[in-house]
């Protein structure tokens, strides 16, 4: 081997540069991988949470501003700031090689002559939220509402309340009838407790709720396209919900039936302190008189403030604790007129985000329709196959939690 012979100034020159590569090299990182745009059949995919799953009309292209599904097996690229920050907050500090090369930078001169003191940090940008996660947007649109004082036995807002929605008769149709009791009731404890993992500030309420009147394809021999569920079936899920310690749901999917009409038939069933109302405007189609499934039905506030009405008379009659009122929404004519609808003390109103498809989707669907028109409570549905067919995640309580406002209705389909 030969040595080097060098002389002083080379020496110097040496250490020079080895003394400068930790500057060149403080800006190198490892590129990591961005999640590549959706494709064009997950952008087209529609969002329905139909039980027979037909084709819906709301499809098409992501909005403005909405974040598009990473591609099947790519993980989304993280927020560009730590979440839970609030937009005001500033960066923390640089470390000291850092500052001190700022200082002798341009920029690090340019920052003493306003006033920075040591190249200190400058204020972060403004976080950027994903859709229906933004307190601002949320703030702006009314939230929190102005509600009602909360009454004794309330659930809201002091629960947040999981539930597994479906019927016993069919397996198509959710996880209250997908798997057999003793497995469905285990599936909905381990959801309970992952709710409660997540945000242990809401204790959380376990629910069933069950289809009671089924949309259906045929007229029957009423001509009204919904079937009753005898009452030996609602019975039988009431027993699950008693002995999981749930409280239980009815909903109530008219067809071209009235809800005036339906709703006093479960009376002697609402009585109880521990059954509660969902109602789906998807297939309340008394107006177009459209088959269900081929059609997205719609509620008005009059109706909806009919049967909140009916429930606040029930609350008075039997000195109940004031009842939960679920209201299934995933579109824009899904609902009509929602700032007519009326808060009362003895009914506690939930609009549910019920649609099902991509992340994004859900959460532009959460945004547009649920935040932008605030009734009182939140609610969100996940669907174990829908979500997660096109080869999507099925959405954490982690990843939930970061709308606003907070969802405290969760239903499992």
């Amino acid at each position: 081997m030969k040595y080097l012979h060098t002389t002083p100034r080379a020496l110097a020159l040496l250490l020079c540069s080895l003394l400068a590569m930790p500057l060149a090299l403080s800006g190198c990182k490892d590129a990591k991988p961005t999640a590549k745009p959706a494709s064009a059949e997950t952008l087209k995919q529609p969002i329905s949470s139909s039980a027979q799953q037909a084709p819906q009309s709301l499809a098409g292209q992501a909005p403005a501003g909405s974040v598009p599904a990473p591609a099947p097996g790519q993980q989304a690229a993280p927020p560009a700031t730590a979440p839970n920050v609030p937009a005001t907050a500033t960066a923390p500090a640089a470390p000291a090689a850092a500052a001190t090369f700022n200082q002798a930078s341009s920029a690090g001169k340019k920052s003493k002559k306003n006033g920075a003191k040591g190249g200190a940090a400058q204020a972060a940008p403004a976080r950027k939220y994903l859709a229906g996660e933004d307190p601002d947007f949320a703030a702006r649109k009314g939230w929190p509402v102005k509600a009602p004082a909360t009454l004794p036995g309330s659930i809201l807002p002091q629960k947040r309340i999981v539930a597994y929605y479906g019927n016993p008769l069919s397996k198509r149709m959710g996880a209250l009838g997908e798997f057999p009791k003793d497995e469905m009731l285990q599936k909905l404890k381990r959801e309970v407790a992952n709710w409660q993992k997540a945000d242990p500030s809401h204790p959380v309420q376990p629910a069933l709720h069950l289809i009671a009147v089924v949309a259906q394809g045929e007229p029957g021999k009423a001509g009204l396209y919904r079937m009753v569920m005898p009452d030996e079936v609602i019975n039988k899920v009431y027993g699950w919900a008693k002995e999981s310690g749930a409280i239980l749901f009815i909903d109530i999917q008219t067809g071209h039936d009235n809800i005036r009409a339906l709703l006093p038939r479960f009376e002697w069933l609402l009585k109880n302190p521990d059954v509660h109302l969902g109602i789906d405007p998807e297939f309340n189609l008394i107006s177009s008189k459209k088959r269900p499934g081929t059609k997205i039905g719609t509620y008005d506030a009059t109706d909806i403030n009919y049967a909140s009405g009916y429930l606040r008379d029930l609350v008075k009659k039997y000195n109940l604790p004031p009842k939960v009122f679920i209201v299934h929404r995933f579109t824009r004519n899904g609902v009509t007129n929602s700032k007519n609808i009326v808060l009362r003390p003895e009914v506690q109103i939930v609009m549910n985000m019920d649609g099902w498809g991509a992340p994004w989707l859900k959460r532009d669907s959460y945004k547009d329709y649920v935040v932008s028109e605030p009734v009182e409570y939140t609610g969100f549905k996940l669907f174990y196959h829908n979500d997660t067919k096109k080869g999507d995640p099925l959405l954490t309580p982690a990843d939930v939690l970061k709308l606003n406002p907070k969802p405290l209705y969760i239903q499992y389909q």
